[in-house]
């Protein structure tokens, strides 16, 4: 029996909670990557069609556009010891010149001024210079640390999201990453990349498919949880973006030929449609975006979304709802769910079309 809503649901935060039995949330990917199960929506009907990701082809034409968001992750996790001894877990989000965005667990320890270590590494400290607005966020600076990414990628795990519930594994360092993973600098994978394999990749080409790439590095933008009842009260964090020339030019003669573009992820999605302009198309730019997308807002810059099963209530699946349809969305989760698909970041993939 289908649920039942009216017009207002789709602002209420309620409305995008969904039953999800623990077992379905995937703790370790698919082997290998494009193994993964691929539900296809057709945003139109809602009809669904479950197949296997390697099946994508199937639904991209010569002329389409695939694009990709080839942001690397970095090891962004760090633990850190206060002068008691008291451990303190940090997640680098983003750099501002000499300085990082972090969240920071237990907050309450980590005012300004305070000062952690790290073990194993000699003199190296973290010092809090501002507290910031979000929950658990501080700016961070690393002092007696000469090179600090160097240190970076000795001292910090892939930092894998908490809902995986496991420490992060020598294998993660590559499989949670994708395969086109180039400029450093997420503190999450964009997940929806990870089923791609090189094969998949040269078939796409091999078939008349562009291939364009942009880079938004995933901060806390992407997985910073709703918390207004009314999802239109909700305001993004601030994320890096780039799209080069070549990238916007490829898009606007994807266009002009009659193509579709198929977009890799939510970055992906909200990195286009901050450089579409409904005058000249597609435009070469880099900068900060916090697009949020929810049901009622128009798409312009995209016709196809590949992307994996959010958690409930994200601004994500709100995104997905604004392009499927928000009955579609939920009838679409409810059947993943009963027909057991593997959810969230090392989970299965959906198509909508």
């Amino acid at each position: 029996m289908s649920a039942q809503y009216n017009d207002n649901d789709i602002y209420n935060l309620s409305s995008y909670n969904y039953d999800l039995p623990g077992e379905l949330i995937a703790k370790y990917p698919a082997e290998p990557r494009d193994s993964s199960r691929l539900l296809v929506l057709h945003s139109k009907s809602g009809r669904r069609e479950d197949r296997i990701f390697r099946q994508l082809i199937d639904y991209i034409e010569t002329g389409d556009t695939l694009v990709i968001n080839d942001t690397r992750v970095i090891p962004a996790r760090l633990f850190a010891y206060k002068d008691t001894g008291a451990r303190v877990e940090i997640l680098l989000l983003a750099k501002q010149e000499d300085k990082w965005e972090a969240l920071v667990r237990p907050a309450r320890k980590m005012k300004v001024g305070s000062r952690v270590s790290f073990a194993g590494h000699g003199e190296v400290q973290a010092e809090v210079i501002e507290e910031m607005e979000m929950n658990g966020g501080r700016l961070l600076k690393f002092m007696n640390c000469p090179n600090v990414e160097q240190f970076i990628n000795e001292a910090g795990q892939m930092p894998l999201p908490p809902y995986i519930d496991r420490l992060a594994e020598e294998s993660d360092k590559e499989r949670y990453q994708t395969i086109y993973a180039r400029e450093p600098g997420s503190a999450a994978a964009p997940t929806a990349g990870l089923h791609f394999t090189d094969s998949l990749l040269q078939q796409i080409e091999a078939k008349g498919i562009n291939i364009a790439r942009i880079i938004l590095h995933v901060g806390l933008g992407t997985f910073r949880p709703v918390s207004s009842l009314d999802i239109r009260e909700h305001h993004m964090h601030y994320e890096h973006y780039q799209v080069d020339e070549n990238t916007a030019q490829l898009l606007n003669a994807t266009r002009k030929g009659g193509g579709r573009i198929i977009a890799v992820g939510t970055t992906v999605v909200r990195t286009l449609e901050t450089v579409y302009n409904d005058n000249c198309g597609f435009f070469s730019h880099s900068g900060e975006t916090n697009k949020y997308i929810y049901p009622g807002y128009r798409y312009k810059a995209i016709d196809k979304l590949i992307t994996n099963f959010h958690l409930p209530g994200s601004s994500l699946l709100m995104l997905v709802a604004a392009l499927a349809g928000f009955e579609n969305t939920m009838a679409a989760y409810r059947h993943a769910v009963q027909n057991g698909y593997r959810f969230f970041s090392y989970g299965d993939a959906m198509l909508i079309i």
